[in-house]
C-alpha cells in the first residue's frame, strides 16, 4: 500500500489516502458524467480507513445510485471538487477520485465501470464492465 496526497482545486481541502494498485477505474455513468462535466471520472477503490482528511472539510449531499442505495459525495464546501464518494452498496469502501492524487498523471488505466453509458466516440481503454465490476 502506497499513501497519495490529495487536494481540491483550491486547496482548501486536502487528504491522504493508501491505494494497494496504482491505477485509475474510469467510470463512465451518466452521475459521474453530470459531476464532472466530462466524460468519465478517475477512481479508486479503497477502505475508508484508508481515507484521512487533513486539511479542511467536506461538505456532502446524497443521490440514489443504480443500485437503489445512497451514494454520499464528498465535496470541498469552497470550490467543490468531489475529494470521494460513499457508495453505501460498498461497505466500508470508498470511491476516491484518482484525479486530484499527486503524481496520478502517470497511473495506467486499470478497467473501465458503466461501459453501457460511454460515450459513443469514446475508444475502450481497458477492460469494461457494463455496470459496476462484478
Amino acid at each position: 500500500m502506497t499513501e497519495y496526497q490529495g487536494r481540491c482545486h483550491c486547496g482548501e481541502t486536502e487528504w491522504t489516502v493508501k491505494l494497494g494498485d496504482e491505477a485509475h477505474i474510469l467510470c463512465h455513468c451518466d452521475a459521474c458524467k453530470i459531476l464532472s462535466g466530462g466524460e468519465n471520472t478517475l477512481n479508486q477503490v479503497a477502505p475508508q480507513s484508508d481515507f484521512k482528511i487533513t486539511k479542511g472539510k467536506t461538505n456532502v449531499y446524497t443521490y440514489k445510485g443504480d443500485s437503489g442505495n445512497d451514494v454520499h459525495c464528498y465535496y470541498c464546501p469552497n470550490c467543490t471538487a468531489h475529494a470521494y464518494h460513499h457508495q453505501t452498496v460498498l461497505g466500508d469502501k470508498v470511491i476516491v477520485r484518482t484525479s486530484l492524487l499527486q503524481g496520478a498523471k502517470k497511473f495506467p488505466v486499470a478497467a473501465e465501470i458503466f461501459g453501457k453509458d460511454r460515450l459513443s466516440w469514446q475508444p475502450e481503454l481497458a477492460k469494461t464492465f457494463q455496470g459496476p465490476p462484478e
